[in-house]
C-alpha cells in the first residue's frame, strides 16, 4: 500500500554532476578539484530537505527507464521519498545538471532538463485521476513546484480546478526560467520564493535589496514572496503586511548548487510547524547557511 505523503514535490529530479575547485575561477580555468554525482534538481533537492526534517514527499517528475534512473529511484527510496507516483519513461532518458563552482562561486552551469518537459502533463496525472486528487476532490496539502515544467504547463497549472485548494510553493529553476513562473504570480494560494535576479527579471525593476523586490512583486499581485539575496538579508513579503528582512550569519562558502532549495524547504518545514513569519525566515536563513557552509551533508 501506497504511504500517504506530506507535501508533493513536482518539477526536475535527475542526476547533479558538480565540479568544484577550491580556488577562484576565470573562463579557461583548468585547475585541480572534486566531481560528485549525486541526486539533484530543485524539486529533488527540496524534497531531500524535508526528508531530513522528518517529513515525507512525494516526487512528481519524469525519469528514464534506464540504468541512470533505476539509480535515481533507489536513491529517492533510500533517503524516504515517495516514488509511486513518478513518471517512468521507456524512450525519454534520465536528465542531468552538471555545474561548475569555485571559491568565487557558481561560474557556470547546465541543465538538461529536456524529458521532463517532453513528458509534459503526464507528470500530473497522479492528480487528476485519483491517486493523490482529482477535478471534484483537489489536493488541499502543499505542493512546491518549479520552474523546470514548460511555460504552457505552468500557465494550465495557474487555471487548473486540480490545484485551486493546494498551497502552492513556487520556486523558478534559475533566473532564466523565472519568468515561467509569472502565470502563477498571483495564484491566491501561492507563495513565490526566488532571488534577488529572479525578483528583477519578474518585476522589470533593478530592485537592490530583497525587501525593494518583495515590495515590487507584491505590487505587481504577489499575494507571498521570499526574496533572497545571497549573504545580504532576506526579505519576507505579504499583502496587507509590512515586509519583513533578516540577514544571514556569515559563513564560509563551501558550496552554492541546492541553497535556495534548502531554503526554501526549511522555510515551509517551519511553516508546518507553526512558526511565525520571523521565526520562520530565521530558520530558514539558518538552514541555507549551514548547507552553505558545508556543515549538511548532501
Amino acid at each position: 500500500m501506497t504511504q500517504s505523503p506530506d507535501i508533493l514535490c513536482i518539477g526536475s529530479v535527475l542526476w547533479d554532476i558538480i565540479g568544484r575547485a577550491h580556488l577562484s575561477l576565470r573562463l579557461g580555468s583548468d585547475v585541480p578539484g572534486r566531481i560528485t554525482r549525486l541526486p539533484g534538481g530543485v524539486a529533488m533537492n527540496i524534497a531531500m530537505t524535508l526528508a531530513r526534517f522528518g517529513l515525507t514527499p512525494a516526487i512528481l517528475t519524469a525519469i528514464g527507464r534506464d540504468a541512470e534512473g533505476a539509480e535515481l529511484i533507489a536513491a529517492c527510496t533510500r533517503i524516504g521519498l515517495i516514488t509511486d507516483h513518478a513518471y517512468l519513461s521507456d524512450d525519454l532518458p534520465t536528465d542531468r545538471y552538471m555545474a561548475i563552482e569555485g571559491a568565487n562561486g557558481l561560474i557556470a552551469a547546465v541543465a538538461d532538463a529536456h524529458s521532463l518537459e517532453a513528458a509534459g502533463d503526464k507528470i500530473l496525472r497522479p492528480l487528476l485521476d485519483g491517486r493523490l486528487g482529482s477535478t471534484e476532490a483537489p489536493w488541499t496539502g502543499m505542493i512546491a513546484l518549479d520552474g523546470n515544467l514548460t511555460e504552457a504547463l505552468l500557465a494550465e497549472i495557474a487555471a487548473h480546478p486540480a490545484f485551486a485548494r493546494a498551497d502552492l510553493r513556487l520556486a523558478p529553476a534559475s533566473p532564466g526560467k523565472a519568468e515561467r513562473l509569472r502565470p502563477l504570480l498571483r495564484h491566491p494560494n501561492a507563495t513565490l520564493y526566488v532571488n534577488l535576479e529572479e525578483a528583477r527579471l519578474l518585476t522589470q525593476t533593478e530592485a537592490a535589496t530583497a525587501t525593494e523586490a518583495a515590495a515590487a512583486l507584491l505590487a505587481r499581485g504577489a499575494g507571498r514572496v521570499l526574496v533572497t539575496d545571497g549573504g545580504r538579508a532576506s526579505a519576507d513579503g505579504r499583502q496587507g503586511e509590512p515586509v519583513i528582512s533578516l540577514a544571514p550569519p556569515q559563513v564560509l562558502v563551501a558550496r552554492v548548487t541546492g541553497a535556495g532549495d534548502t531554503f526554501m524547504a526549511a522555510h515551509i518545514v517551519a511553516e508546518r510547524k507553526g512558526a511565525s513569519r520571523e521565526a520562520a525566515l530565521n530558520a530558514a536563513i539558518h538552514a541555507a547557511a549551514a548547507y552553505v557552509s558545508g556543515e549538511v551533508g548532501t
